[in-house]
């Protein structure tokens, strides 16, 4: 049995620590078009609803496992030949990120909004896609041992990247304005940027199912020999990159239900999260204030948080953390309801930072680790693109209209309401631990 020591060489392992990097450049968009960019149109005194439906602008990421395919099979002119099918497509969307976070800095919510939003719209693209590239090379790259590890330090670097764009850009937004803020943003990219200059191409390995899905495609083309070249390559590759994969996953048991629950399980913390940071300067606090004990501190919380939901994945399994991490997850809004009846108080916003953020760390690491679970090893870009999609409907176009709920109510009434948002979810895992074989924990 391998030590505690010799086990955490691992994490130092050249192609591990490639991971955190990629982690970090994945990370650095998010927040950028979801909760710094709410504080920037709340400074504009652009109103609650539309900031709300301002989210709208990041349906990029619900809806990205509709290019995955694109990302896994097409080659960029050029860029591919040059770096490589994963590399190529990373260091393009990356370049893209850093263009829109620069227009995006450059625009004036307060005198043309659908600037704005189009470069916002425009951001979480580029950024989506990066993610579907950066899912594949980290599939790819790692060993089978290496996956835990590699897992762990994505979501590390991811969650840095966050504490950059939310505490980092409020600091910055602070002193020398937003402008400034975004281009910081830009230049952070050339961590990505000069990560993939560096790191190889993954070598393409296929495994006995692949291989017979190969001989399902070669059938294919053979039996559409008489069509014209053009359109009878067309057919093949897509079949072979969209319907192979989707046929394979609705292929099991309940599994409309199971895309139910992936989209319903985070709604009450995205409709938690769409309205923070107006919440936070309603209160009275200051962008620095936000930024050291919102982002600062509970990015330690939800470390903390992720860590604890990895031990209940090991001890109870995954269904059960999901739901235990659930619940809790559920009852942590209303630690926003009582910081909303307490108002303006550090310790207060200390308090129910660490318990949101505890939660929410909890609940995330055992729902990646049953998104993981879901996917098979021949399909994993585009499954895993299309699970992540919806799990980041609720973040886009289900929290929408939290908006228009914040504008016409009080902030305790919100957060109760949100608490209950959170439940359609929990029944349906319910409903699902009673029909689908349970998961043992691991020894």
């Amino acid at each position: 049995m391998k030590t505690w020591l010799q086990a955490s060489k691992i994490y130092l392992e050249r192609r591990v620590l490639v991971i955190l990097l990629l982690g970090f450049s994945s990370g650095l968009p998010l927040l950028l078009v979801f909760q710094t960019l709410s504080a920037w149109l709340t400074e504009s005194d652009i109103s609650l609803t539309m900031i709300g439906w301002f989210s709208l602008a990041s349906t990029a990421y619900a809806l990205k496992f509709l290019w995955a395919p694109l990302v896994d099979k097409m080659s960029l002119p050029l860029v591919c030949s040059l770096l490589g099918q994963r590399r190529g497509w990373m260091i393009f969307s990356q370049i893209l990120i850093a263009l829109s976070m620069l227009c995006l800095g450059a625009s004036n919510p307060a005198i043309d909004l659908w600037w704005t939003a189009l470069w916002a719209v425009a951001l979480a693209f580029a950024s989506a896609t990066q993610d579907i590239a950066v899912d594949a090379y980290r599939i790819e790259s790692l060993d089978e041992e290496q996956l835990g590890a590699g897992s762990a330090n994505y979501v590390l670097g991811y969650r840095i990247a966050m504490l950059a764009a939310g505490a980092g850009a409020l600091v910055v937004a602070d002193v020398w304005g937003w402008f400034a803020a975004y281009v910081v943003m830009a230049g952070l990219m050339s961590v990505g940027i000069l990560t993939v200059l560096y790191i190889p191409e993954p070598e393409h390995c296929a495994n006995a199912e692949t291989r017979a899905r190969e001989q399902k495609v070669i059938a294919f083309m053979d039996r559409h020999a008489h069509l014209p070249t053009l359109l009878n390559s067309a057919m093949v590759r897509i079949y072979e990159a969209v319907i192979c994969p989707f046929a394979d996953f609705m292929s099991r048991p309940h599994w409309w239900v199971i895309l139910l629950f992936v989209a319903l399980y985070k709604y009450g913390e995205a409709l938690l999260g769409i309205m923070a940071n107006p919440f936070y300067l309603d209160m009275g606090f200051s962008k620095t204030e936000i930024a050291t004990v919102s982002k600062g501190y509970g990015l330690t919380m939800t470390l903390v948080g992720g860590y604890v939901g990895g031990v209940m994945v090991v001890r109870l399994g995954i269904m059960r953390a999901l739901l235990y991490a659930g619940i809790l997850q559920c009852l942590a809004n209303l630690a926003f309801a009582a910081q909303a009846m307490v108002g303006y108080s550090i310790p207060m916003l200390a308090l129910t930072i660490s318990i949101e953020n505890l939660t929410a760390g909890m609940a995330t690491s055992a729902f990646i680790a049953y998104l993981s679970s879901l996917c098979n090893i021949a399909y994993t870009a585009t499954q895993y693109a299309l699970l992540s999609s919806l799990m980041n409907v609720t973040r886009t176009v289900f929290a929408a209209g939290g908006g228009w709920l914040a504008d016409n109510m009080d902030w305790v009434s919100y957060f109760v309401i949100t608490t209950f948002a959170a439940v359609p979810g929990l029944i349906i895992l319910i409903w699902l631990m009673k029909r689908l074989p349970a998961q043992e924990p691991v020894s």
